[in-house]
């Protein structure tokens, strides 16, 4: 899978339909997108992905899904382990 930034979404705090939006339009030029997010945003992850696919189908399904955790380092300096996620989305088979 491509880290190509121009092909990945990072799930922020941005409303729901802002990257809703972002995903289509990328879409619209390239065969394959990421969705990715970690903590409290994985949620918001989940929706954008199932959103794109209630407006575009049948012409894309969703592809690899990747589970984990990121080791961060918190503002008090400690180690946090955070569960992250990405959702790829691609052009169906035809």
């Amino acid at each position: 899978m491509s880290n190509n930034s121009k092909d990945t979404i990072f799930i922020g705090k941005k409303p729901l339909m802002t990257y809703v939006t972002s995903a289509i339009i990328q879409l619209a030029t390239m065969p394959l997108i990421t969705i990715k997010a970690r903590g409290m945003t994985i949620a918001h992850a989940v929706d954008v992905a199932q959103i794109v696919l209630q407006k575009t189908k049948p012409a894309f399904v969703i592809g690899d899904v990747k589970i984990g955790s990121e080791s961060l380092v918190s503002q008090d300096g400690r180690n946090r382990d955070v569960s992250s996620i990405e959702i790829s989305l691609k052009r169906a088979e035809a």
